[in-house]
């Protein structure tokens, strides 16, 4: 009898207790705007809590390596779609492809074929250069306009740039020059460029910024940065895509392989991909071209028109081994060298 009553006292006690609140641990690599207004929003519109970090893509594979026999996140979004390939690669991520692909741009679903349905593409936008019109003006320079013209003496010390090995944009940027040019012209190229560089910032998100308040005078970057900068109120910002063409990023979105609160992080990534979730972006003033086509998109957002993209091969850049290869060749013949 005793222990009958014990039985039920505890049973009573379990269905009295509160159930524990719901919850997803999150990676976001893209603008923080962005990640912090839809996590807010994901939040009250289901009442799951969303635990989020923001990491650059490099920071963010790396931890998703450290942590691969324990992983301590759910779901990894935003930010240049390489690094997530190499997750893929490296088996870290989840397999999961959305029944509603046909929402999607051909862009997006190719990312999805590509990497075995392990990482979708959540947006895209294209490098470009970015300047402050004062401050050149100041230094009688002329704004530049191609990829060659950034490679001239006047502009030693005026340049800043993302560090290829933390930025997922700086890699992109580094990748985009050897497709554009040939692996050792690009090289070559990016020692010369390495002479005008003030600065390589840990994420490729600094060089908008600065260059609107003045501590850059160009900034090499995604051109949507630049933009958010204008638009924000900065008018002495101008951007331009580079005259030869230019390398552009799918910003990725995966499952951790793992995790804690898969179906959670399920429902985190659906709203991500939904009409509601990619119209965010616009509203947080992170202005990439959105994944979804079932809406109208803000027309804060720049235009691709006119602008020459490269083929870019995302299966050859986004390889583990490949990435690997490239940043330590920077490392050595460019990163090495004095300023």
């Amino acid at each position: 009898m005793k222990k009958t009553l014990t039985v039920l006292a505890v049973s009573a006690g379990l269905l009295a207790a509160p159930a524990m609140a719901q919850q997803v641990n999150a990676y976001c690599s893209t603008n923080q705007s962005w990640c912090e207004m839809a996590a807010t929003e994901f939040s009250k519109a289901t009442g799951i809590k969303v635990v989020q970090t923001h990491l650059g893509t490099g920071e963010a594979l790396a931890r998703l390596k450290a942590e691969a026999s324990n992983p301590k996140t759910d779901i990894w979004w935003g930010g240049t779609g390489d690094p997530f390939l190499a997750a893929s690669e490296e088996k870290l991520l989840d397999t999961y492809r959305p029944a509603y692909t046909k929402d999607l741009y051909d862009w997006s679903v190719r990312q999805y074929d590509m990497s075995n349905n392990t990482v979708g593409a959540f947006y895209t936008s294209f490098i470009g250069m970015g300047w402050n019109e004062e401050t050149l003006a100041k230094k009688k320079l002329a704004a530049p306009k191609c990829w060659a013209d950034l490679v001239d003496p006047k502009y030693k010390g005026e340049i800043e740039m993302a560090h290829p090995g933390s930025s997922g944009g700086a890699y992109t940027i580094v990748a985009g020059l050897i497709q554009l040019m040939g692996e050792d012209a690009a090289f070559d190229y990016m020692k010369k460029l390495h002479k005008n560089i003030t600065s390589y910032t840990k994420s490729s998100q600094a060089q908008a910024k600065n260059v609107a308040r003045g501590e850059a005078g160009i900034g090499i970057s995604f051109l949507f940065g630049f933009e958010e900068e204008r638009q924000a109120g900065f008018k002495s910002v101008k951007s331009v895509a580079p005259c030869e063409g230019t390398a552009y990023e799918l910003g990725g979105i995966a499952l951790i392989k793992g995790s804690r609160n898969g179906e959670n992080a399920k429902k985190y990534y659906d709203w991500l991909m939904s009409p509601v979730g990619q119209a965010i972006g616009a509203k947080a003033n992170s202005l990439q071209n959105p994944a979804n086509k079932t809406f109208r998109q803000d027309a804060k957002i720049p235009t691709m028109d006119g602008v020459k993209l490269i083929n870019y091969d995302f299966r050859k850049y986004g390889a583990s081994a490949e990435r690997k290869r490239i940043l330590e060749r920077w490392e050595k013949e460019v990163n090495s060298l004095p300023r």
